[in-house]
C-alpha cells in the first residue's frame, strides 16, 4: 500500500491552523497532516519527517513566508520539497517575488477548502512526476558509470596486453614490464607529482620496450654480447615503440568512415596516455649527459616520464636475472646506479628511487619472477 503524502502547513495564526485541521480532516486517510506556527518550528518538522509539500503563509511575525521559500528553494537537501504560497487578493507584488523565488503555485486569501486541496493533489502529482525523472536520472547516470567504468578497465587491460606482448618472445623478463610501471609510479609520487601525472605513468610505463616487438628474434634472443650492427638494430626498438604508439592521419585513415563517438576517430588524438606512452617509448634510453639514444638529449631535455622510467628499468634489470647476468644483491645495484647519477640517470629521479626502496622492493617481492631471485638476495 503506497504511504501516506505528508502536507505540512506553516502559519503564525494558531486559529487558521485549527480551522484548517477541521476543513482537511477528511483528508487525514490520505495526507499525513503536520503544523507548524514559525519558520522555524517548520524547518524543524522538515528535519525529523518527510515533508512531500509545504503549504505557507506570507504574513508571519518574524521571519515570514518568503524567507521560508528562499531557505528550502536554495538548499540542496530541500530544494525538491514545493511550497504553496498563501498570500492575499492585494498582494501581486508579493505573488510575483513568490513566483521568482521558485513557488510551486500561489494560493488567494481566504482559503476556500476544495480549492486548496485541488493545489496539493495538483502539486503532488508534478512532484511525483518529477521524483520518478530524477530517479530514472539517477539510474541512467549509475548505468553510465558502470559502463565508462567497463570501458576504462578495457583499455587498461588492452594497454597491460600490449606491454606484455613487447616482453612475449623474450620470456626470462617475466614480470619486468609490471614492475617497471609500479617503480616509475612510485618514483614519480616520490619527486611530488599530482595523480593525474603518476597514474598516467603508472600506466604507460610498462609499455617502453614495446618496440621489440620489430626487432629480429636473433638479435632480441642472443644470450651473449651484441655485436655493434646488432647494437645498432637494437637501438631501433625506441623509433619502433614511438611509431607504434603515436598516432598519424595516414594510420588511422582508413577506419574515418566509422564514428565511435561524437569526436570522431580525430579524439583519438588527445589520449594523454598514447602520448605519453610513445614519449616514453622514444626517450627512454636518453642519458643525463647527452650520449645516449636515439637523439642524443641532455638534462632537462628529456622528459621526466623519460627519466623516471630509465631509472625504473635499470633498477629492475639490475636486480633480476637475465640471460647474460645473474641477480645482484641491492648494494652492488645500487653501486652501479650511482656511479652512474649525472651521467645515465637524473641525479633527483635516483635520489627518489633510493628514498622509497622500502615501498619500491615490497613491490619487486611480490611480482618477483623466480625463487632463485628470492634466494639470492636473502643469500647477500
Amino acid at each position: 500500500m503506497e504511504s501516506k503524502k505528508h502536507i505540512l502547513f506553516v502559519d503564525d495564526d494558531p486559529y487558521f491552523l485549527k480551522g484548517l485541521f477541521r476543513a482537511l480532516h477528511q483528508m487525514s486517510d490520505e495526507w499525513t497532516m503536520l503544523y507548524a506556527e514559525s519558520v522555524d518550528v517548520a524547518l524543524e518538522t522538515i528535519e525529523q519527517n518527510r515533508v512531500d509539500v509545504v503549504v505557507t503563509d506570507f504574513r508571519m511575525d518574524g521571519k515570514d513566508g518568503l524567507d521560508l521559500l528562499r531557505i528550502i528553494t536554495e538548499s540542496e537537501k530541500l530544494s525538491d520539497i514545493p511550497v504553496v504560497m498563501l498570500t492575499g487578493s492585494d498582494e501581486s507584488d508579493l505573488k510575483r517575488r513568490a513566483l521568482e523565488l521558485g513557488a510551486a503555485d500561489l494560493l488567494g486569501k481566504p482559503v476556500i477548502r476544495e480549492d486548496l486541496i485541488a493545489r496539493i493533489r495538483s502539486v503532488l502529482r508534478l512532484k511525483e512526476s518529477q521524483d520518478a525523472l530524477r530517479n530514472m536520472n539517477q539510474i541512467l547516470e549509475i548505468r553510465v558509470l558502470e559502463r565508462t567504468a567497463e570501458l576504462e578497465q578495457s583499455r587498461l587491460e588492452m594497454i597491460w596486453r600490449l606491454a606484455k606482448a613487447g616482453e612475449y618472445r623474450d620470456e626470462t623478463t617475466g614480470n619486468h614490464v609490471i614492475r617497471v610501471g609500479h617503480f616509475s609510479r612510485i618514483i614519480a609520487k616520490q619527486l611530488g607529482a599530482d595523480e593525474d601525472y603518476f597514474r598516467c605513468l603508472f600506466l604507460t610505463s610498462p609499455l617502453h620496450d614495446i618496440g621489440k616487438i620489430g626487432i629480429p628474434d636473433s638479435i632480441l634472443g642472443k644470450p651473449g654480447k651484441l655485436t655493434d650492427e646488432e647494437r645498432l638494430i637494437m637501438q631501433t626498438h625506441c623509433e619502433i615503440g614511438s611509431k607504434i604508439l603515436s598516432r598519424s592521419q595516414s594510420d588511422v585513415g582508413p577506419l574515418s568512415i566509422y564514428s565511435f563517438s561524437s569526436g570522431g576517430v580525430e579524439s583519438a588524438g588527445n589520449n594523454d596516455l598514447i602520448e605519453m606512452a610513445a614519449t616514453i617509448a622514444l626517450r627512454h634510453h636518453e642519458r643525463w649527459d647527452g650520449t645516449g639514444y636515439p637523439d642524443r638529449l641532455a638534462g632537462n631535455q628529456i622528459p621526466m616520464e623519460a627519466l623516471i622510467v630509465a631509472v625504473a628499468d635499470v633498477y629492475d634489470a639490475l636486480s633480476s636475472e637475465r640471460p647474460y647476468k645473474p641477480v645482484f644483491t641491492q648494494e652492488k645495484v645500487l653501486a652501479i646506479m650511482r656511479e652512474q647519477c649525472g651521467l645515465h640517470f637524473s641525479p633527483d629521479v635516483l635520489a627518489a628511487l633510493e628514498s622509497s626502496l622500502d615501498e619500491i622492493n615490497s613491490i619487486r617481492y611480490q611480482l618477483v619472477d623466480t625463487i632463485t631471485e628470492v634466494e639470492s638476495e636473502k643469500a647477500a
